[in-house]
């Protein structure tokens, strides 16, 4: 049986939290093990230059992004993990098609839609600010997903709009030049957490609410005894599905775990006790990763390694198939 393509890209902005971990890198790392897939991943660095123009933060976002990854066990051997920008067909896959998108669909594009609504709520123009990249990156990450004709790219909702247009782009393709792309399919996992940051909102980095995922010790328990809580003293019942100690607790424990915790709060254990004990769970489960993290970081050419290996892997698939597209095309020699 052919193995199925899954593809998932890794925007390197930011530092990576306990958010991205449950809720991206976890799920992806335990898929990588499974037989029937050929998984790719790759860390987005020319998505990163859309919304960040410091050349200092993007690298070290994608050093500690690949840490990170590494770090949790991600088997290099097993996958191919490739930094985009070594990848250098993308950006002309990007280009052909470009020249085959409508400008209708980038239109549609989410991201733009809420930057122009944002603008004319502003009183603004409302093209004030908004980049090319904002604008056509669906087009990049079509060609990050059709490069490898992927099956199944692991998206949030929030992403599915961006692979229906990659479907678009690559039928539209298909019927001018023939056969060339498979059209993936989102996959949506329902059942991943999406946690609560330090304000009771989605832990996101644009929110300033997050949990670095491999912190010290001591700065991790400081960040979890500042988790917004409410008012009720100890030996009060608390509600354990209202909160973001348990939500954040739920997705690191086991379900026996998990009971005897909404049992806890049911009991009214108090709140410090509550962020103890979760401080505990959590440091026990990231301790090791965090000393490899940080093993890794003291030695980047251990990483450039494994990136580089991995875009040798990747051009293995990326400069033949380029090589077909742009016979396809017509760009070829004349003799």
């Amino acid at each position: 049986m052919k193995k199925q393509r899954v593809l998932t890209g890794i925007t390197t902005t930011g530092t990576p939290h306990l958010g991205n971990y449950v809720g991206a890198i976890r799920p992806a790392i335990e898929a990588s093990q499974d037989a029937d897939n050929q998984s790719f991943y790759f860390l987005a660095d020319y998505h990163a230059l859309i919304k960040c123009q410091d050349p200092e933060q993007v690298h070290q976002s994608t050093l500690e992004i690949a840490a990170t990854w590494l770090a949790l066990g991600l088997n290099t051997d097993n996958v191919v993990f490739y930094r985009q920008s070594d990848i250098v067909e993308i950006p002309e896959l990007t280009w052909l098609l470009t020249c085959q998108t409508a400008k209708g669909l980038m239109n549609r594009a989410h991201a733009y839609k809420a930057a122009v609504d944002a603008n004319r709520d502003d009183g603004q123009d409302s093209d004030f600010g908004i980049n090319m990249g904002l604008y056509s990156y669906p087009i990049l990450m079509a060609a990050d997903i059709l490069m490898f004709n992927a099956n199944k790219v692991p998206v949030g909702k929030d992403q599915i709009q961006h692979i229906e247009m990659a479907r678009d782009i690559a039928a539209r393709f298909n019927h001018h030049y023939g056969e060339h792309f498979a059209l993936p399919e989102a996959v949506v996992d329902d059942h991943v957490s999406v946690l609560q940051g330090l304000d009771g909102r989605k832990m996101s980095k644009s929110y300033g609410n997050t949990i670095p995922l491999f912190l010290p010790e001591k700065k991790l328990k400081k960040h979890i005894n500042k988790i917004k809580t409410n008012l009720l003293e100890p030996g009060e019942p608390k509600d354990a599905d209202t909160s973001t100690v348990f939500q954040i607790w739920q997705a690191f424990a086991t379900p026996e775990q998990t009971a005897e915790m909404r049992q806890a709060f049911a009991d009214g254990i108090a709140w410090g006790e509550a962020k103890k004990q979760l401080f505990e769970l959590i440091n026990g489960q990231v301790g090791e990763a965090r000393e490899r993290y940080e093993a890794l970081l003291a030695n980047p050419a251990q990483i450039e390694a494994e990136l580089e290996k991995g875009a040798e892997k990747a051009r293995a698939y990326s400069a033949p198939f380029l090589a077909k597209l742009r016979e396809a095309v017509g760009i070829r020699k004349i003799a």
